[in-house]
Parts: C-alpha cells; sequence; structure tokens
C-alpha cells in the first residue's frame, strides 16, 4: 500500500546537490592572481626607482669621475664640496625665488579658476576642459613655444611687438640678467602649465561643500562675496590648500625642462636639478658629487614637507564653521 501523499507528489523532494569542488589554476588562486597582477609593476618600480637611488646613494660616498663603478672611498667629502659649492648653493636660492614667484600665484590662480568655474550655470565642462588642456602640453614644447615665439628677444616677438605698439624697445627676456626678466617667463610658463591641474583639485573641494553652510550663514545675515569666502569656503579648504601648497612646493624643487630648456647653458638662473645635471654630466662628469647633491636635495625636500605640513596641519579635516 503507498503512502505518498498528493503534496509529496506536487512538491517532490529535491536530490542533495554535490559539494562544491574547490577551484584550482589561476581563477582560484587570488595571491597568484594578486603577483601576476602586480608583480611587473613591482618590478618596473624597483628596477628604474629603488634601485636607481640606491645606487646614487652609494655612489655619494666614493670618488666616481666618469664611472659608475667607484673603488675609492671618500666618505662625505662629496657632501661637503656640494654644501660649500657656490653654484649649489647659489641653485638652492634660485629655487626660494622660483618658489616665492610660482607657489603663491598658482595657488591664488587655480583657486580664482576653481571659483568662477564652479559659479558657471552653463558651459561648465567646456571651461574646465579649456582651463585644464594646458596640463597635457610638454613641458619642452610649452618652453621652446614661449622661447621662440612669445617671449623672442628679436621685434618679432609676440611680447616685444605688442610692447612695440606702446613705443618701449625690445627686451632681451632670457639674454641678459640684468634686469632678470627671465623670471616672467619662466614663471608665467609654469604657471600656464599647472594651473588648471590645481583648479581640478580645488574645484572638486568646493563641490564638496555642503550648501547648508551657505543657506545658514545667509540666514545669520552674511553677506555674499569676501565675507562669506573668508568664514566659509575658505575654511572648508583648508586640507586641500595645505595639499596644493605641498605639491607645489616639491614641483618646485623639481622644476628642470622650462629652466633647462629657457636658459640654455647660461650659468645664471640654475635650479638645483640643472645644476646637479651640469654636475654629473657636464665636462668633468662627477657622479660622486651629483649623487651627493641629489641625496641633500632629497633630504631637503622631505624636510622642508614635513615642517610644511606640521605647520599647516596636513592631515587634518576640514574646519567647522
Amino acid at each position: 500500500m503507498s503512502t505518498t501523499t498528493a503534496r509529496d507528489l506536487a512538491h517532490p523532494s529535491r536530490a542533495e546537490a554535490p559539494p562544491a569542488r574547490p577551484r584550482r589554476g589561476l581563477r582560484g588562486s587570488r595571491t597568484l592572481s594578486f603577483w601576476l597582477f602586480i608583480g611587473p609593476f613591482l618590478l618596473g618600480l624597483a628596477l628604474f626607482v629603488y634601485v636607481p637611488i640606491g645606487w646614487s646613494l652609494y655612489l655619494s660616498f666614493f670618488e666616481a669621475r666618469f664611472t659608475v663603478t667607484p673603488e675609492k672611498f671618500t666618505g662625505f667629502e662629496n657632501y661637503t664640496y656640494m654644501l660649500t659649492d657656490p653654484d649649489f648653493v647659489g641653485s638652492l636660492g634660485t629655487f626660494t625665488v622660483f618658489a616665492a614667484f610660482i607657489v603663491p600665484t598658482t595657488w591664488a590662480l587655480s583657486l580664482g579658476l576653481a571659483l568662477m568655474v564652479n559659479r558657471l550655470r552653463f558651459m561648465r565642462g567646456f571651461f574646465r576642459s579649456v582651463f585644464f588642456l594646458p596640463t597635457a602640453c610638454s613641458y619642452v614644447a610649452a618652453a621652446l613655444i614661449w622661447k621662440m615665439s612669445i617671449f623672442s628677444g628679436v621685434r618679432f616677438g609676440l611680447m616685444n611687438t605688442v610692447l612695440g605698439w606702446f613705443g618701449v624697445e625690445n627686451i632681451a627676456w632670457l639674454a641678459d640678467p640684468n634686469p632678470p626678466w627671465y623670471w616672467l617667463v619662466i614663471v608665467s610658463a609654469r604657471l600656464w602649465l599647472q594651473s588648471g591641474f590645481y583648479m581640478i583639485l580645488f574645484l572638486a573641494a568646493l563641490q564638496n561643500i555642503p550648501g547648508e553652510l551657505y543657506e545658514a550663514a545667509a540666514i545669520d545675515g552674511a553677506k555674499p562675496g569676501w565675507q562669506t569666502f573668508r568664514h566659509i569656503t575658505l575654511p572648508q579648504l583648508r586640507a586641500t590648500s595645505t595639499a596644493v601648497v605641498l605639491l607645489l612646493l616639491i614641483a618646485a624643487y623639481q622644476a628642470f625642462d622650462e629652466f633647462f630648456n629657457l636658459l640654455s647653458k647660461t650659468t645664471w638662473g640654475r635650479p638645483p636639478l640643472v645644476e646637479l645635471y651640469y654636475t654629473a654630466l657636464g665636462e668633468n662628469q662627477d657622479y660622486g658629487a651629483g649623487s651627493a647633491g641629489a641625496v641633500i636635495l632629497t633630504v631637503l625636500i622631505c624636510a622642508v614637507t614635513l615642517l610644511q605640513g606640521k605647520f599647516l596641519g596636513f592631515g587634518k579635516g576640514e574646519e567647522s564653521t
């Protein structure tokens, strides 16, 4: 006699699924997949970044002229030489002047562009792209355009042509350090090249400011414009401003392309990297002294970055209003 009910016929029992077989091979090994993806990057980073840095540190303690495999150990002699070399010390002074010009002007220009683009009600994407586009330009190409077309010392240069309309004589922008007109050329080229990038950073920070803050300020009687900018917008941009200043300072230390291409082989107006280039790859090819200078510059960049980050409160959240 069958004991099967109608309910059992309507809902037959399901057979238990066999246990899942563990995956094998590349798909099942997350660790192996991770190293396959990250391995080439780490290998390139080690070969082209860490090994050269380590070898440069090694060379800085040896006499290395016309060779990168020295045998004579000199201790800190290369460091003493570079710290007492007037050309290298003067290049640090050149950097100080360059940073004093480029850091505040780029910060102000980038923030101004971001505020302007953020207030647009139409074609915001167009203007954002227009201001950011120079970032994709090569520093070498921009330097040559500035040198041979805009700030050419002949009367056919754009700036000299414009000044000629007002009766001003031709100016040798890059050929004479007295007065130092070359600073105008270098700073304007760097401003055009990098302001768009930092504008994007400020624009992203502006768009993250809650609108309720401005509404509350308006209810409390705050006037739109400078008062709102000073007490609401600027404090909310503190973290971004600190990051921008640090990035600008590091970029100023690493300035090379525009100085090298605009000033050619002049002995004045050299930043640290250009001076190290001529030290290591000039007539004497002193790799030991050049490596020591590179280490000094690296330590200086790290020290200034840490001090300025501590002074500006890098890593702290925005101030609440």
